[in-house]
């Protein structure tokens, strides 16, 4: 039930707006990195490609509303939206981001394993997965938001466990190396990123049962699944390359 406004004030004395929230969802496939965009099916931007999102309901959460967003314009099952990691990114104010009206976006940053393409739904035409080199020019602001989710998620591989969000439930270091790869830019040496992984407390855990062949010609690799630890101690820092993203600092919630 809704509190009533308190006595004198006046609702209708301030120009209003419409609050949206915008998704940057990623994923690794093919040892490249790549973003769930959906095709606009009406104006404005109507059969452009943007971020999946949409306006708030009245009695609804952001955070709601974006899991809401993305399984309606994309098809994701609930199961899949209400797993997986969604961390908010930062909020969009610029007054003219919008044709329509002055629209405020909170948006927010996802990973995800590699999934078949998804569908579109809502008032999406279609959806698929995009390489993050090919992708754009986007609908809205939606570049400058893409770009600041890709630094994001690569900040924060340095310093929390979020890299097995990329992996399926049990994962080869390699498997996890390559996630590192991707979303960084760079090359890492084997031995040496093994070794930092696997000395830091609670970031994956052996597990029991025959190793995976992946293809190769060496022997078969151990198993992994994620640990119980949230951040990486010590970090685990990337090493300087030209196609890394460059930190980001944290967006604050709204």
């Amino acid at each position: 039930m809704s509190t009533p406004a308190p006595e004198g004030y006046d609702p209708h004395a301030y120009a209003p707006f419409a609050v949206t929230v915008d998704l940057a969802v990623f994923t690794v496939r093919e040892a490249r990195l790549h973003v769930l965009l959906v095709e606009r099916g009406q104006e404005p931007f109507r059969g452009r490609w943007a971020l999946p999102g949409g306006f708030l309901l009245p009695r609804e959460s952001a955070e709601d509303a974006a899991r809401r967003e993305l399984a309606e314009e994309t098809g994701l099952g609930q199961d899949t939206v209400g797993a997986l990691h969604l961390e908010q990114l930062r909020t969009y104010t610029a007054p003219d981001r919008d044709p329509r009206m002055r629209v405020v976006s909170v948006a927010y940053a996802a990973l995800l394993p590699d999934l078949p393409e998804p569908r579109g739904g809502g008032d999406a035409a279609s959806a698929r997965w995009w390489d993050t080199g090919a992708a754009g020019p986007l609908a809205f602001d939606h570049d400058r938001i893409l770009a600041d989710a890709h630094d994001r998620i690569g900040a924060k591989l340095e310093y929390s466990c979020l890299a097995t969000a990329f992996c399926p439930a049990e994962f080869t270091l390699g498997e996890l190396q390559q996630v590192y790869e991707t979303v960084w830019g760079v090359e890492l040496d084997r031995p040496n990123f093994r070794r930092k992984v696997l000395n830091a407390p609670g970031f994956v855990q052996a597990v029991e049962g025959p190793p995976r062949r992946t293809g190769g010609r060496g022997k078969p690799a151990a198993l992994y699944r994620a640990g119980d630890a949230t951040a990486l101690h010590p970090p685990l820092l990337r090493p300087p390359g030209p196609d890394a993203p460059h930190s980001a600092p944290e967006g604050r919630e709204r």
